[in-house]
């Protein structure tokens, strides 16, 4: 089945598209008002999914909805300009007050769930659609001071999407593919319209992001003269389908006359900037800063923590976890210096490194798979409701590699198109160790992001839209510990070390953001952190922490949510005594969906005294 030809049952929250809750299309998706929609919940939150998709159309496409009468959004493009951001926040407002307003009287738990979920997203977004600049993540993870930088922006973005993403099994689709290459001009000076005036306003990205971008985007500008990246993967496609036709000269002919120079407009901006720009890596240096900031660590925990508590609750875990790797270092004749000294003698050594070059590479790939199939056998020991994940692991784009982190995952389409996918940065093999990737690919694959992903993509439309960074991270963190307690390290020390330092890496990331964000520190203050501390690998953290400069907050996610999810497992378990299973435990955490951390603990909360009356 292809996503043009999409079967509505296929998934429980496409079975209610019917008339009532449908967008109206001309030529393209028109947003309906959902102030006098039908009273069914399901239709209800359905249009309020699709006036988001109105917005984000390669989402659309992402989760495979782009289909029938929504079959216009696979041609377009999100509006990135000023106004069209403006027209986003005010639908995003329109429709809160709807969800506000819309009878909670004879809702069952899961649609109270849904609707909860919409308007803590909604109010967050807008919360930072207030804000003077930057890029809002509606339900997502990715919120960013600068709209285009070394890893923001369509330049990054919109190759991979095209390529990956972007299906090509008609004649409709492979318009659809020239459509959107011809609007991709358009958007890219959408962008440089909102970093021109954030520059305006003094804001203005740390020196050694615009260097990165700088190369990457020149490199780009020279790649679409010789058919890449779109031309050439557009041909694959097409190949692959059996189609014979004029199109890919039509996107060879867009990209150099009109994406081309608007890539070169962009490069200038970015150029202008550089002229300016220090190297002082965090918010507090740019102006309203510590607003911005506040907002993005709130945006990512779900919670109020102030940026002094995340920073604290950081060094408290670090110092937990640290005192579990010492005995184990100890145990392997490691007996003598920090637990980050000891650690970076354990990268040196030979016996887990991976070869270099290409034969590395692919055994790396050979490793993930392996370790794929050993998860993937465990997971009747901790769940009782089990999906069967579609998912592949590819190596990251050449020109994404480089401002890139070691490798990042997610679920696959609502239909079933496109698959789950683990993402890893090959760009050099010493990224990577024997005793670090079995909980690399657990935390991105399974039970982590793709695992979780196939249950959310059973929910209703909008709640497979809408995710929580403190939720997906917390949760794919907490898949890492599921896999130890299923047996990952049995007899194994040295890879349980490789897994107690990614959970220590996560408390440093809640103190390296805070403390570049919120205390002045240096860049190399934050990569000295990592390495002295917890023996990371300079090369990895370098890239790390870039990250923390254009992504504000999002590191603090990964270990409030693990911890949160923790605390409410011992909770429950304290609470149901002899009642209590950890499957159903687990179910009851990834099917009630992604949310902020307290719409999850009341979650958690139902199951328990559901639980405990059975019992």
């Amino acid at each position: 089945m292809t996503s043009s030809t999409l079967t509505l049952t296929r998934r429980q929250a496409l079975a209610g598209l019917g008339a009532a809750s449908a967008i109206a299309l001309s030529g393209c998706a028109r947003a309906v008002s959902v102030a006098n929609a039908p009273a069914a919940p399901d239709q209800f939150l359905d249009q309020i999914a699709f006036n988001l998709l109105e917005h984000e159309p390669e989402r659309a496409t992402a989760l495979g909805v782009d289909a029938g009468r929504y079959a216009a959004l696979r041609g377009r493009l999100e509006d990135q300009s000023p106004a069209g951001q403006a027209a986003y926040a005010d639908r995003l407002r329109r429709d809160l007050a709807d969800v506000r307003a819309f009878s909670r009287t004879g809702l069952d738990a899961d649609t109270l769930t849904s609707l909860e979920v919409v308007e803590s997203a909604y109010v967050t977004a807008l919360d930072g659609f207030a804000l003077p600049y930057g890029d809002v993540a509606v339900g997502s993870w990715r919120n960013a001071p600068y709209v285009v930088i070394q890893n923001v922006g369509s330049y990054i973005d919109m190759p991979r999407f095209m390529d990956s993403t972007h299906p090509v099994n008609n004649e409709a689709d492979a318009e659809a593919f020239v459509d959107r290459i011809e609007a991709l001009p358009a958007v890219l000076d959408g962008e440089l319209e909102r970093i021109r005036s954030a520059r305006q306003m003094g804001v203005v990205p740390p020196a050694f992001l615009l260097d990165k971008a700088i190369a990457q985007m020149e490199a780009t500008i020279a790649a679409a003269g010789t058919g890449e990246p779109f031309t050439s993967s557009l041909a694959g496609k097409l190949d692959e389908a059996g189609l014979a036709g004029g199109w890919a000269a039509r996107v060879q002919a867009a990209t150099t006359s009109g994406v081309v120079p608007a890539l070169q407009r962009q490069l200038a901006e970015l150029r202008a900037q550089r002229a300016v720009a220090t190297s002082d890596p965090g918010m507090r240096a740019r102006p309203r800063g510590e607003e911005w900031y506040g907002w993005a660590l709130r945006a990512s925990t779900t919670t109020p923590m102030t940026p002094d508590e995340v920073h604290r609750q950081g060094l408290e875990e670090l110092r937990a976890l640290h005192g579990r790797m010492e005995p184990i270092l100890r145990q392997i004749g490691y007996t003598s210096g920090s637990v980050g000294e000891r650690m970076q003698a354990l990268s040196r050594d030979p016996r887990y490194k991976f070869a270099e070059g290409d034969a590395g590479r692919a055994e790396i790939m050979a490793f993930i798979q392996d370790r794929i199939a050993w998860i993937t056998a465990q997971m009747p020991r901790a769940f009782n409701t089990l999906v069967s994940p579609n998912l592949e692991v590819r190596r990251l784009p050449l020109a994404e590699e480089p401002g890139a982190p070691a490798a990042y995952g997610g679920a696959g389409s609502k239909d079933g198109s496109i698959p789950g996918r683990m993402w890893i940065n090959l760009r050099t093999t010493d990224l990577h160790r024997k005793y670090d990737l079995p909980d690399l690919t657990f935390h991105e694959t399974i039970p982590g992001h793709v695992w979780e992903g196939e249950y959310s993509n059973r929910l209703p439309l909008i709640r497979s839209i809408l995710a929580f960074n403190a939720f997906s991270e917390g949760w794919a963190l907490y898949g890492q510990q599921l896999a130890d307690e299923l047996g990952a390290y049995d007899g194994d020390p040295v890879g349980r070390l490789g897994y107690l330092q990614a959970l220590a890496f996560r408390a440093c990331r809640m103190v390296v953001d805070t403390g570049l964000h919120d205390k002045g520190w240096s860049r190399a203050q934050a990569v000295n952190f990592f390495v002295e501390e917890n023996g990371s690998k300079r090369e990895e953290v370098e890239s790390e922490v870039d990250r923390y400069c254009s992504w504000p907050g999002q590191a603090c996610g990964y270990k409030v949510g693990h911890s949160e999810i923790v605390r409410k497992r011992a909770w429950a378990e304290q609470q149901l005594g002899a009642a209590y299973d950890v499957r159903a435990f687990n179910d009851a955490v990834v099917l009630g969906g992604n949310a902020p951390l307290d719409v999850m603990a009341r979650n958690v909360q139902r199951f328990v005294a559901g639980a405990g009356s059975r019992g």
